[in-house]
């Protein structure tokens, strides 16, 4: 049985922030093998009461929002849960939970906002990036405005296109072909 203990300790301390961008086959494999029945329960609706206290929040976000993107890579799916993790996250922040969990934890209660197709969401984002992770919040808030540039200029990420099995319009090929993600990420690092 998943738990929020099992989330955070494995999530938090055994991967930790070495691990959590870095992907690849054996992180997604080892996330798949311990998660994917939790993930499937909390999509059932299962995990509720995760919902009514701040640590269990992180890990149902964290359960919904990051670890799909691991057992999921590259498929529809890695994408199911977003709108799920979305709110959750909206109701975590309204409540000032973030707030009651330390840097750089607290990031993942804005990383659904950083991984939306909303502007609003992106710029909400930014904004919480910028006002409540002082510490370690510089490389976040960078990818954060990065992602929100993406938004600005095509409403949607590019890049999850075939992922989603979305048509591509000319523009969005040719920025996928020059570099995608990675160059918004070096324009706006030029920028500062």
């Amino acid at each position: 049985m998943v738990t929020p203990e099992n989330v955070l300790a494995y999530w938090l301390d055994e991967v930790g922030p070495a691990g959590w961008y870095a992907g690849g086959e054996a992180l997604d494999a080892e996330v798949r093998n311990r998660f994917a029945d939790g993930w499937a329960a909390a999509m059932e609706g299962r995990f509720g009461l995760w919902l009514t206290y701040p640590s269990g929040a992180l890990a149902y976000v964290i359960l919904m929002d990051q670890f799909p993107r691991n057992m999921f890579r590259d498929t529809p799916k890695s994408f199911a849960s977003d709108a799920i993790a979305l709110a959750a996250a909206k109701q975590a922040i309204h409540r000032g939970w973030d707030m009651k969990i330390d840097e750089p934890a607290r990031q993942f209660f804005y990383m659904p906002l950083m991984h939306s197709e909303n502007l609003c969401d992106q710029d909400r984002c930014v904004r919480l990036m910028t006002e409540r992770m002082p510490e370690t919040g510089a490389a976040n808030l960078l990818h954060a405005k990065a992602h929100r540039a993406v938004i600005r200029q095509f409403g949607r990420f590019p890049y999850r296109n075939t992922a989603l099995r979305r048509h591509s319009t000319r523009p969005e090929v040719d920025y996928v072909a020059n570099g995608g993600y990675r160059q918004t990420l070096e324009l706006l690092q030029a920028a500062s």
